[in-house]
């Protein structure tokens, strides 16, 4: 299958579910419980994320800027900018690809093998609706919260690391943190976010959705789905900062 074709396949699979979007009875239940899955359950490893992420680069930019001409407010000011433009959602979605993509593919894809997708259809059912819509949709209106509590959590690592290494003091920190503190970063961070929760919850289920080859082929699209949507997550990261920035 040439690439061409499956991106045909891919557009018209998305041409449906949004055809299907006013279908909110046939989802709507699904949709409660994808929330859950994408964005609840997905907390605990977002918050791990965050502090680790903040707490590096907070310990790293003090060993950087050791110039003593350099106010130390410097390092606030770098960690809470890079974190609520990139850092934050960045390596999050990446993580999440592996959590979240993997799962959504493993489910159609074990659902497609199975004839269960077949059978939803031949009963006159939309499998697409049912299936791909609430998936999608919690994707896209999770990533924006859980970028919020990644970078509010980043920060705070940020911080505490700081404080704790005497690399900058707290007052410092929130000095710098303030000062280059500009809304619009925050816009640019929520757009990122639901683009990558739309990339990720889409082609993970567009691989689960076409599945075949039985349980090994379930196997290959979970991988496929992942990596994929690692790749097209740095894509869509390169192609929003040349527009938005």
């Amino acid at each position: 299958m040439t690439l061409f074709t499956y991106f045909g396949k891919y557009c018209l699979l998305l041409y449906q579910a949004l055809r299907s979007f006013t279908e909110i009875k046939t989802y709507r239940s699904n949709f409660i419980q994808e929330l859950i899955k994408t964005g609840y359950d997905s907390i605990p490893i977002i918050l791990l994320v965050g502090a680790f992420t903040g707490a590096v680069m907070s310990i790293q930019t003090a060993y950087q800027l050791s110039n003593i001409f350099i106010p130390r407010s410097t390092i606030g000011s770098i960690v809470s900018r890079s974190l609520v433009i990139e850092l934050g959602m960045g390596i999050g979605s990446l993580v999440l690809a592996g959590r979240i993509g993997a799962r959504i593919a493993t489910e159609l894809g074990s659902m497609r093998v199975s004839e269960q997708i077949d059978a939803l259809d031949s009963m006159g059912f939309n499998s697409i609706s049912f299936l791909v819509v609430p998936r999608v949709l919690a994707g896209i209106i999770s990533f924006p919260v859980l970028y919020l509590i990644v970078v509010s959590v980043g920060i705070f690592g940020g911080l505490l690391a700081g404080e704790l290494t005497n690399g900058v003091t707290a007052a410092d920190y929130m000095l710098g943190a303030r000062g280059d503190f500009y809304e619009s970063d925050v816009v640019f961070g929520i757009i990122k976010a639901t683009v990558f929760g739309f990339v990720i919850t889409s082609v993970s289920c567009f691989k689960g959705y076409y599945a075949t080859g039985g349980a090994e082929g379930v196997g290959r699209v979970t991988t496929q789905a992942a990596v994929l949507s690692c790749v097209y997550i740095l894509l869509s990261d390169l192609i929003l900062a040349t527009i938005l920035l």
